[in-house]
C-alpha cells in the first residue's frame, strides 16, 4: 500500500515522503497512530500544495535577507554609549545593543543571535561584525562606539 509519511518513522520514511508499506504495517500501525494516511489522489495534491507552499515561504525569506543584507553592506553603525571611568564603556555593548542601532539606523530587523562580534566591546572605538541573514547569506558591518 503507498502511504504519505506524517512524521518521521524510524526505519519506514520521513516525513512527507510516499512510500510502499505492507498493507498490514499501514492499516493496524501507521494510519490508526496518525503517523501517515493513503496516498489518494486528494492527499497527494495536498502535499503538493504543502510543498509548494513551503518553497514559496522560503523564497520570500531569502529574498528579504537579500534586501536586508544589501542595505547594511559597507554600512558604518554608530552606537552611543555610556562613558564609565577612564574613558571606558560603563558595562559592555552587545549583539543586542547592535541590533537595537541596525533597526533605528537602517530599518532592518535583525535577531541578536544572528550577530556575531568578532571580540567584546568593552571600550570606545571601532569594531567588525558579520551578521549571518540567511544560510549563505551574511555581511560584514563596521560597528563605532562612541560616548554620548
Amino acid at each position: 500500500m503507498k502511504v504519505i509519511f506524517l512524521q518521521d518513522v524510524k526505519g519506514s520514511g520521513k516525513k512527507g515522503e510516499v512510500r510502499n508499506v505492507a498493507d498490514g504495517y499501514a492499516r493496524n500501525m501507521l494510519i490508526p497512530k496518525n503517523l501517515a494516511v493513503e496516498a489518494t489522489a486528494k492527499n497527494l495534491s495536498d502535499l503538493e500544495g504543502k510543498k509548494a507552499s513551503a518553497q514559496h515561504k522560503i523564497d520570500m525569506e531569502i529574498k528579504e535577507a537579500e534586501e536586508y543584507a544589501a542595505k547594511v553592506k559597507g554600512q558604518k553603525v554608530v552606537i552611543r554609549a555610556k562613558a564609565g571611568s577612564n574613558d571606558r564603556l560603563f558595562g559592555s555593548v552587545t549583539a543586542g545593543h547592535v541590533a537595537d542601532a541596525l533597526s533605528e539606523q537602517f530599518g532592518v530587523k535583525i535577531d541578536k543571535k544572528k550577530i556575531s562580534l568578532g571580540s567584546d566591546i568593552k571600550n570606545f572605538g571601532s569594531y567588525n561584525a558579520v551578521i549571518k541573514f540567511y544560510a549563505g547569506i551574511s555581511e560584514k558591518i563596521d560597528i563605532e562606539v562612541v560616548s554620548e
